[in-house]
């Protein structure tokens, strides 16, 4: 039996689809951050809009770790510091000096701190639409992500997503289930600045590729 729907769709007008590219446009990538606290109330929500994001097979793999031990977070800090210096030795002459340069996290002063990890192996949607393609659990862990930055900045806040770590180290430290796979590691807060521009943009690491270099039709 088809399930019945009682409930109208919301109507989205022109004035919510001018806003939504606004949003899109003016979501970044935030490093730099207020040291003001976040309403607890605040990420809550935002956590509860993450988990309305679309998941192969309604499987729901994100799992988001709050990070809220002050010793904890400096053994994610250390993990960045060298794996950051690793890959800036991977790096030579003025792309080595222009990447020295850059500031690639918000550790140190971001309020709120949350590892995300995929659960390979859940048990919701019993393997429908991942039998295949078993990465699409990390996809869905990904959508979760940008649905949460999205509605963060919608709200105000800045989220940085942290990926120059090492996910065993993060792993030991958090003391998650070794099943899980680490996705990026994420710093909310209050952000100290705001750009329409994407930071490695405007320092001159990598500029916007060209449309029709990233759209192929055959």
């Amino acid at each position: 039996m088809k399930p019945s729907c009682t409930e109208a769709p919301p109507v989205f007008d022109d004035a919510f689809r001018a806003a939504f590219v606004s949003l899109l446009e003016w979501r970044r990538d935030v490093r730099r951050f207020k040291p003001d606290p976040v309403d607890p109330a605040l990420v809550e929500k935002l956590l509860h809009l993450a988990v309305l994001a679309p998941s192969v097979g309604n499987s729901q793999p994100w799992r988001f770790v709050m990070v809220e031990d002050a010793g904890r977070r400096a053994a994610v800090r250390a993990s960045f510091e060298e794996c950051n210096a690793e890959a800036l030795h991977a790096y030579s002459g003025e792309q080595a000096q222009l990447y020295a340069k850059l500031k690639l996290s918000g550790l140190d002063i971001a309020p709120v701190q949350i590892a995300v990890y995929c659960d390979t192996v859940p048990l919701e949607g019993a393997g429908l639409g991942r039998r295949t393609m078993p990465e699409t659990l990390q996809h869905s862990v990904a959508a979760a992500v940008q649905t949460m930055a999205l509605a963060s900045r919608a709200w105000g806040l800045g989220l940085g997503i942290v990926t120059i770590l090492d996910p065993r180290a993060v792993t030991r430290a958090l003391d998650v289930p070794e099943e899980w796979s680490f996705v990026g590691y994420l710093c909310l807060g209050w952000p100290e600045e705001e750009h329409r521009d994407p930071e490695l943009v405007r320092y001159g690491w990598q500029d916007r590729l060209p449309f029709d270099r990233t759209v192929i039709r055959r």
